[in-house]
């Protein structure tokens, strides 16, 4: 299934994507699942009612991160082993984390914001996991159990502020800097991650392109990794690192400004689209 939460009208839903409109499974569900991320925790239900859910046509919505409310964003940094060649450095030990939080992130078709404070705005396409069961102290060979599925994901870089300190967090939280979607393909209906292709474009021009086999921590390590520190929830999403080739280390950089339109596509997963303006 392609899982969506959009807004129609004043209200808030989400649903399953199909030939080209949504069924919405949240008018049906919602009284018991609120939000697309507790009616994860349910996927039988949301699949019984896709074929009693209201259509919605795809062009009368706006499409929000598949999962707007999510309780932990955790990003990857250098994880992609053509990144860490562009960045000169060495390759971690152990995998490079920060949060993001929910108010940064838009989703498919919404605006990107450049902030009035920097110029050095940058783009970051990534392959994001979002986990479908709880668990804690999860092996590696059973990590794959607790993934719902994946989406697309921009993971919007102020690198100026990113650069103020030792931690990445600052250049990767600005308000509605990053973006989230289209939808989420969950895990039965998605190809196997190390078959995918990741490209972003800018402008319609290819900037990054590379298969999510060069992650340096594939997913299950991931996962492992992070039920160590916390119990995994339902709807936590992790955004995995993204590919060599973004615009601080081009020459010269390439920065995103106003009007530039960024496409993030995965194989199974759709594109990612969003227009930046300023503040």
């Amino acid at each position: 299934m392609k899982l969506v939460s959009f807004k129609h009208a004043a209200a808030i839903s989400y649903g399953v994507f199909e030939d080209g409109a949504i069924r919405d499974v949240g008018a049906l569900l919602q009284g018991r699942f609120p939000t697309l991320r507790a009616a994860l925790a349910a996927p039988a239900e949301i699949s019984q009612a896709v074929e009693k859910a209201p259509l919605v046509a795809l062009d009368e919505v706006s499409l929000l991160p598949p999962i707007p409310d999510a309780g932990r964003i955790v990003c990857v940094g250098l994880n992609y082993r053509a990144h860490i060649a562009e960045t000169g450095r060495g390759a971690p030990s152990y995998p490079i984390l920060f949060p993001r939080y929910p108010d940064s992130l838009v989703g498919h078709g919404s605006n990107l914001v450049r902030p009035r404070v920097s110029s050095n705005f940058d783009f970051e396409g990534e392959l994001a996991v979002v986990i479908g069961k709880p668990g804690r102290h999860v092996g590696v060979d059973r990590a794959m159990e607790h993934v719902a599925g994946y989406a697309c994901f921009n993971d919007g870089s102020v690198r100026d502020y990113q650069r103020r300190a030792s931690q990445f967090m600052p250049g990767k939280c600005f308000w509605r800097s990053g973006a989230f979607g289209p939808w989420l393909v969950t895990r039965d209906e998605a190809p196997e991650p190390a078959e995918m292709e990741l490209q972003t474009r800018l402008n319609g021009e290819v900037m990054q392109q590379a298969g999510v086999n060069d992650l340096l921590f594939d997913i299950p390590t991931l996962v492992s990794c992070l039920s160590e520190i916390w119990p995994l929830q339902v709807g936590d999403v992790i955004a995995t690192g993204t590919a060599g080739g973004v615009g601080e280390h081009r020459e010269p950089p390439i920065w995103l400004k106003p009007g530039d339109t960024v496409e993030v596509e995965i194989t199974g997963l759709g594109t990612l689209a969003n227009t930046v303006i300023d503040e």
